[in-house]
C-alpha cells in the first residue's frame, strides 16, 4: 500500500497542550473510522509536531483519500508527498 507524508500548516500547534492534541487526534480518528466504514483504505500511522506544522504518515490507497480526510476533518493537507523508499541507520554498509 502506498505511504504518504502529509505536511499540515497548523499555526501554534507546537505550543498546543496535551488536551488539544488529544482532541485533534480524536477528530482525525473519527473521520478515519467513518471513511474505513465506507470501505476506504486509509490508515494514520503517526504524526510529528514541529513549530507551526505537523508531519503525518499515512498508508492509503491514493492521494485523493488524503484530500478527503483533510476536508472532512478540517485539518489542511498543505503538502502531500508519496514515500518511495525508506532508509534508517541499518541501511548503510558499515
Amino acid at each position: 500500500m502506498p505511504k504518504f507524508i502529509i505536511e499540515r500548516d497548523l499555526p501554534n500547534i507546537g505550543s498546543a497542550d496535551q488536551a488539544a492534541l488529544s482532541a485533534a487526534a480524536d477528530t482525525s480518528n473519527a473521520v478515519l473510522a467513518a471513511m474505513q466504514s465506507e470501505n476506504k483504505d486509509i490508515k494514520w500511522e503517526n504524526s510529528f509536531v514541529a513549530g507551526d506544522k505537523t508531519f503525518c504518515v499515512y498508508d492509503c490507497a491514493n492521494e485523493a483519500l488524503i484530500h478527503e480526510h483533510a476536508e472532512r476533518s478540517g485539518f489542511p493537507a498543505s503538502v502531500i508527498t508519496e514515500v518511495k523508499q525508506q532508509i534508517d541507520p541499518s541501511t548503510g554498509n558499515n
